[in-house]
């Protein structure tokens, strides 16, 4: 009995790491650059490519937030993400976690970009 209860924890322990490596990418964005933004760009670390605009026609305004869904998901967690004002300046922040990122409030000031990561609890 003792040998199949640990058995039984374990192979639990198991599909829970499992699925926590199949997790979403899903986040919500915050922008808190000062700016608005009218271009993001999400793409996996290491990519010379950031892909289609995410907002498409729409605007991120300064002190709003989105939320940013992967169709079909993703198997990378670690992205770079771009945005672009309307005046076409670009800023980047780098190898953020977007498995673990719940929400990402991105800050920019003074030629200096950084975010805030809110994480998924364990």
């Amino acid at each position: 009995m003792k040998q199949m209860l640990v058995t039984s924890l374990l192979f639990s322990f198991l599909f829970v790491k499992i699925q926590a490596q199949d997790a979403q990418q899903d986040f919500t964005i915050v922008n808190a650059t000062g700016f608005a933004i009218d271009e993001l760009y999400a793409s996996p670390c290491g990519s010379e490519e950031w892909g289609e605009d995410i907002l498409g026609k729409d605007i991120l305004r300064n002190e709003l937030e989105c939320d940013i869904i992967f169709q079909p998901e993703e198997d990378n967690c670690v992205w770079d993400i771009k945005i672009v004002d309307e005046e076409g300046d670009e800023v980047e922040w780098e190898n953020i976690d977007l498995c673990r990122a719940l929400r990402v409030t991105l800050y920019w000031k003074d030629g200096k970009a950084w975010a805030d990561i809110e994480e998924v609890e364990e």
